[in-house]
């Protein structure tokens, strides 16, 4: 085989290390993106925060540039704001005595200093383990009781046994006899009785009903107080015999079991109503997940402005001084490592500034599309997929599914996720398209507003919505009820 030198021409893609940071700082939630730039700021001494640019900065970005008006009183205001901060610290400084007593406090001698606090302070956000600090358990809050209880040695070991196999929503998670059996290497001669006994005990501590094995027995506990109740006994026999009837709101077989009236059966569903069937969850309740927006639409002069959350992420920018170090650096490595440094800082500050142009663009574009939704509420939502946004922002479909995934909108409505806006569409008799979460918005009203006593069907609310010229099978709106959680009608039928 003869060997030879050829020529060819082709294109191909590369994937440099700038745009591979790009592309991953713009699909990273505001959380993740936060912590990366931790990450970056202390592998790279070329980098630092701004805190000028973090403390001064009052107006967000935004795709509408601010007139010459808007701008002046702008800097009036933070001149304004600067004169105010002067005079608290000038008053607060004349407030401190020259001589001190030898047994005052700081609190007592600066309480106004508690009250001087820069909310945009980046450095200065509070102490967040102590606001984050997990809340008490159930198990913590029984043990706590149990402590201020009197009660044998022998009790208190079985207190102990039974608070271990107590579940998040206050329910055992093994039967009093699984109890015993674990008990019974520990403890001699220890009986079932004993172990009920304390069981019950535990029940009445707070909150009632807590440490039961099922939703009768706990019911039951909570119906003590309510022994003078005219009804108690009607209520006491339906939840120790008919609680099954009453969960599948067979209302009509519960009127005849129990030989109740409608107007009495109201009486004991709302006293059984006034008792918490998860007593464990007013104590151990899950922690709450709080969102950061990434952007907030707001209304100005009938416009709907579309800006950028800056609290949401601390600013950045080059170190000067240690910029300055690449001239003067004594060694070769230095001077390489410096320079090295500052095009990498400068790299990912120009990636931050490509993530916000994007997002701030694809935003703005799906406000635009979706104005009816912003004036008018759910039910006009329009129909809109990747490929809409795509298209009009001159962007890859890929690209925007990045943009939105995990990006939160901060609106007069609410807080909602970008990937909210997008739906499938349905078609109308009318020839047009409705949106799917426009459909869900109609059938969740439809079903708010239903008759108690005879709820929508799945073939009624398809006929209504056929009736408005949306044509939706039966199996559609029941997909659309259960992805909303909405039970079906049979279990939405009540008396009261």
């Amino acid at each position: 085989m003869k060997q030879s030198l050829q020529l060819k021409l082709g294109q191909q893609l590369t994937m440099t290390p700038q745009l591979q940071q790009a592309i991953r700082l713009l699909q990273l939630s505001t959380l993740d993106l936060k912590q990366e730039i931790h990450e970056f700021l202390e592998s790279n001494p070329l980098l630092e925060i701004d805190d000028e640019e973090y403390t001064s900065s009052d107006t967000p970005l935004t795709l509408r540039e601010r007139d010459s008006d808007d701008t002046h009183s702008a800097e009036k205001k933070v001149e304004s704001n600067s004169s105010e901060e002067a005079k608290v610290e000038s008053e607060w400084t004349d407030s401190i005595p020259e001589e001190l007593s030898i047994d005052s406090d700081w609190d007592d001698t600066y309480q106004n200093s508690a009250s001087v606090s820069h909310s945009n302070n980046y450095e200065n956000d509070g102490d967040f383990e102590s606001r984050n600090a997990p809340e008490e358990s159930i198990q913590d809050h029984l043990i706590w009781q149990l402590n201020l209880t009197h009660m044998s040695d022998r009790d208190i070991e079985i207190a102990y046994a039974i608070i271990e196999c107590v579940q998040s929503d206050g329910y055992l998670s093994i039967s009093p006899d699984e109890i015993w059996e674990s008990l019974t290497t520990e403890l001699e001669d220890l009986e079932l009785d004993e172990v009920i006994a304390v069981q019950h005990r535990l029940q009445r501590f707070d909150p009632v009903g807590v440490c039961s094995i099922d939703l009768r027995d706990c019911l039951l506990v909570q119906l003590e107080p309510f022994r003078e109740h005219p009804l108690y006994k009607s209520t006491y026999n339906l939840v120790d015999n008919y609680l099954p009837l009453l969960g599948n709101r067979d209302f009509s077989q519960l009127s005849r079991k129990t030989k109740l009236k409608e107007e009495s059966l109201k009486e004991v569903i709302e006293l059984i109503q006034q008792l918490n069937p998860r007593p464990g969850s007013i104590i151990d309740a899950d922690d709450t997940d709080y969102v950061i927006p990434d952007v907030s639409v707001r209304k100005r002069n009938n416009v709907w402005q579309v800006e950028l959350n800056n609290d949401a992420l601390p600013p950045v920018k080059i170190n000067e001084t240690y910029s300055a170090m690449a001239s003067t650096a004594s060694t070769s490595e230095d001077v390489t490592y410096i320079k090295n440094s500052l095009q990498e800082a400068k790299w990912f500050m120009k990636s931050l500034q490509s993530r916000n142009e994007t997002l701030l663009k694809v935003t703005s574009c799906i406000v635009n599309r979706q104005i009816d939704f912003f004036e008018l509420g759910e039910e006009a939502m329009k129909p809109m997929v990747l490929h809409d946004v795509a298209e009009e922002v001159g962007m890859h479909e890929s690209t925007i599914s990045r943009v939105t995934t995990q990006k939160y909108m901060h609106t007069p409505k609410g807080i909602f996720e970008l990937k909210y806006f997008f739906s499938s569409h349905v078609n109308t008799a009318s020839g047009g398209e409705c949106s799917s979460t426009a459909i869900r918005a109609m059938i969740k009203k439809l079903v708010s507003e239903e008759p108690a006593k005879k709820p929508l069907s799945d073939n009624k609310l398809a006929s209504i919505l056929a009736e408005q010229g949306i044509q939706v099978a039966r199996r559609t709106v029941a997909k659309y009820r259960e992805a909303m959680n909405i039970p079906p009608s049979n279990e939405r039928k009540r008396l009261i």
